[in-house]
């Protein structure tokens, strides 16, 4: 998604590979109507591309940036280094580890370089958190997270309904009676 004003959050990756899981935040970000840039910047095998984007992201304008990796995934850890933005890591998961390795990497970053770091696979909660803090300054934004937010509870609300009524003679726990 693009508008006139361009992107506020960059989702960034170490390889196409990785589109199947991190295209969960662009679909997140789609429905906040939050426009986003997205790219592969490998740390390893683009170092200096890798800095240059993180070093002039909030200078283009970006907010936040979600930035997923596998195996090692250097790629958040680096970028926080070099940016004053928050940035958030996405574990990819690979073939071997089931994305533990990447999980570790990413959420055991030194004192001074913070990443938010979601769950393995996670890049849907990645793009909710973008909107978060988006949203912590802007009203419209902070408005429909409101509304995602009451949409979740009315679900989960009709959910346990349905339980209920399935469950001969239960009266559940006492809650949404």
């Amino acid at each position: 998604m693009s508008t006139a004003a361009g992107p506020v959050v960059g989702i960034v990756m170490g390889s196409d590979s990785d589109w199947p899981v991190m295209e969960a935040a662009a679909k997140a970000l789609d429905e906040f109507e939050i426009a986003y840039e997205v790219d592969v910047v490998s740390a390893h095998r683009m170092p200096r591309e890798m800095i240059t984007y993180g070093e002039q992201a909030a200078d283009r304008g970006l907010k936040v940036i979600i930035a997923g990796a596998g195996g090692a995934a250097h790629l958040p850890g680096m970028l926080a280094s070099v940016t004053p933005l928050p940035v958030i890591g996405v574990p990819v998961p690979l073939k071997y580890l089931d994305g533990m390795d990447s999980l570790l990497s990413i959420v055991q970053m030194p004192a001074g370089v913070p990443v938010a770091t979601v769950s393995v696979a996670g890049a849907r909660n990645a793009g909710l958190l973008a909107a978060r803090i988006l949203a912590a300054h802007d009203e419209d934004l902070l408005h429909k997270m409101r509304d995602f937010q009451q949409d979740l509870n009315d679900q989960a609300t009709e959910k346990g309904k349905r339980l209920r009524s399935k469950v001969e003679g239960s009266g559940g726990f006492g809650f949404g009676k």
